[in-house]
């Protein structure tokens, strides 16, 4: 039984962590074997910055106060865990789209992101959108492809040049 001054600590430390998370998501786990649960979290622990927590709901509305985690305060209810992600928050919706496509009893309430509440079918489109590292190679791919494409058209001539001077030689050669 966790005493009052634990308690305290436990929604101080929540509440700096909804403040510092990039984006905040909620799910109702009810119905899930702890072995299901372990999965998931297996799959968090590969991203290094996100974590999940189950948390009673009266703890988790005195720590949503005062930060952007309040716009989800009518979530709270039932057996709720709460997955924050203090990066990219693409890759962990991802993460918990596909597990509650596989799992019936998981299922996404609702997320904040960047000062805004997302419903479940937003969550759902957000994970379809490319996480940040697959933006970044797009973005470096379109950086390099001008340069490429001079680079090709500039070594063209001499190319040019060079097979004309190879089929020259071959046709003096027969």
């Amino acid at each position: 039984m966790q005493t009052r001054e634990d308690k305290k600590a436990y929604v101080a430390e929540l509440s700096d962590k909804f403040g510092r998370a990039t984006s905040v998501f909620v799910a109702d786990y009810k119905g899930l074997s702890v072995v299901d649960v372990e999965k998931l979290r297996a799959a968090l622990r590969e991203s290094e910055d996100c974590e999940y927590q189950v948390a009673r709901n009266t703890l988790l509305r005195r720590a949503a106060e005062g930060n952007n985690a309040s716009l989800l305060e009518e979530h709270f209810s039932g057996p709720t865990a709460v997955a924050l992600s203090y990066g990219d928050p693409v890759g962990l919706a991802k993460v918990l789209v596909e597990y509650a496509e596989e799992h019936d009893d998981f299922e996404i309430k609702g997320a904040e992101l960047d000062g805004k509440a997302l419903g479940p079918g937003e969550v759902a489109h957000l994970a379809t959108l490319p996480n940040l590292l697959e933006l970044r190679g797009k973005l470096v791919g379109l950086l390099q492809a001008p340069a490429t494409k001079l680079v090709r058209l500039l070594n063209e001539p001499g190319g040019q040049l060079a097979r004309l001077m190879a089929a020259r030689k071959d046709s003096l050669e027969e």
